[in-house]
């Protein structure tokens, strides 16, 4: 057993971190705008003596708190998301979004809150060998803050041996940690077709070449690409989110183009080329086929979340140590959503993890306009990143 947890000593000041994450709460910023919450951020880190970096990534901070030696040479990164989401809360808490069309729906509020945590308390104790890195990252949700903040040459100022990750999940018990040693989320790409016919009129379909029958055979020619090129044992989604063609007050006009726009999700990037290859060949035989020309763009936004085995199970046996295994989850199923700390993944070793909050049985899961973050697990967080470099980099 470790001789220590951290998570008594951060459940001391749980109020004050309650009282900052619902002040993050009511003052939403979305991606790269983050000016506000990043100066929160670095306040509160430069009140505790941490040594602050800003502006990497545009927004975001990076804290370095050093052990009480150094000598071991290892630094270890710590990230949390600080950004919310275009959308409108329907909450009637007392801390709900005060700007309109921005709310915390998927709780970053909260992943800063238990960074800050962990930062307080790693300064207060420095109970560690080696460095601690703290990284603020903005424009988590689409826009791809983690690989700015990359290209912005984070790892190159701050070599990380090892960089962790967590996000609040409704859908598991609150206090609970999940993880697996491989993927746990989705690449997530975009595609546009657009397909060209000849419109013409409703009655004399004969004289044109229909983009909206084009466009009805390709939806469905496009979901076999999942169950007959895809292995059963892999994994992959193809998705439409939007289909565009004519207009609603003509329904005798047959119209000259139609716009479809979706999204893939794959794990493997052998599977991902796979879908790619298939659906280029597809489109363009159907569109042949109907006498149409088409015009496809596939664009590959954030990679797929794999954690290195050897840092899930290390994060497990941190977890386990501190809650018992009871309170943790090893192989938890991987999620088809999409998280850019894969960018990070590819520099570094690391592993990102589930901080249980429940909700689900209320439908608060996130992007949900009656999201909020459950306060009561921000010293669960906050303890398994102090422990994580504490244990890492053992005086």
């Amino acid at each position: 057993m470790y001789p220590r947890s951290p998570l008594a000593a951060i459940q001391q000041f749980h109020k004050e971190l309650v009282a900052v994450r619902r002040d993050l709460h009511a003052n939403p910023e979305i991606g790269f705008q983050e000016l506000r919450t990043s100066g929160i951020v670095a306040g509160a880190l430069t009140a505790l003596g941490v040594e602050v970096h800003r502006g990497i990534g545009r927004t975001g901070v990076v804290g370095v708190i050093k052990g009480q030696k150094t000598d071991s040479g290892k630094m270890i990164g710590l990230r949390a998301d600080m950004d919310a989401l275009p959308m409108s809360e329907e909450s009637d808490v007392e801390y709900c979004s005060t700007v309109p069309g921005m709310m915390h729906a998927c709780g970053h509020d909260g992943h800063t809150t238990i960074l800050l945590g962990a930062a307080k308390y790693l300064m207060q104790n420095r109970n560690f060998n080696g460095t601690a890195v703290l990284i603020f990252q903005p424009a988590e949700e689409g826009l791809g803050g983690a690989q700015a903040m990359v290209e912005d040459g984070l790892f190159e100022r701050f070599p990380c041996d090892a960089i962790y990750a967590l996000h609040n999940w409704p859908g598991l018990p609150a206090g609970m940690i999940g993880i697996n040693p491989g993927p746990m989320m989705a690449a997530s790409d975009k595609f546009e077709i657009t397909i060209k016919g000849r419109g013409g009129h409703g009655a004399h379909p004969y004289q044109t070449i229909d983009p909206i029958v084009v466009a009805a055979n390709l939806v469905t020619a496009l979901q076999t690409i999942v169950s007959r090129n895809v292995h059963p044992l892999e994994a992959a989604v193809l998705s439409f989110g939007h289909i565009n063609a004519g207009h609603a007050t003509a329904a005798s006009v047959i119209p000259g183009q139609a716009k479809l726009v979706g999204t893939v999700r794959t794990f493997s990037d052998a599977v991902q080329q796979l879908v790619e290859t298939r659906m280029r060949a597809l489109i363009h035989s159907v569109a042949e086929a109907f006498g149409a020309t088409v015009e496809f763009h596939y664009q590959r936004n954030y990679p797929a979340t794999i954690n290195t085995a050897a840092n899930a199970h290390f994060v497990a046996d941190v977890a386990t140590e501190l809650f018992g295994s009871e309170r943790v989850v090893r192989d938890m199923t991987p999620s088809m959503g999409s998280e850019d700390f894969s960018f990070m993944l590819k520099k570094v070793p690391g592993a990102y993890f589930r901080l249980g909050q429940g909700g689900a049985e209320d439908g608060r899961y996130l992007h949900n306009p009656r999201f909020d973050f459950n306060d009561e697990v921000i010293p669960v967080g906050s303890a398994t990143f102090a422990a994580l470099v504490e244990r890492s980099m053992p005086l």
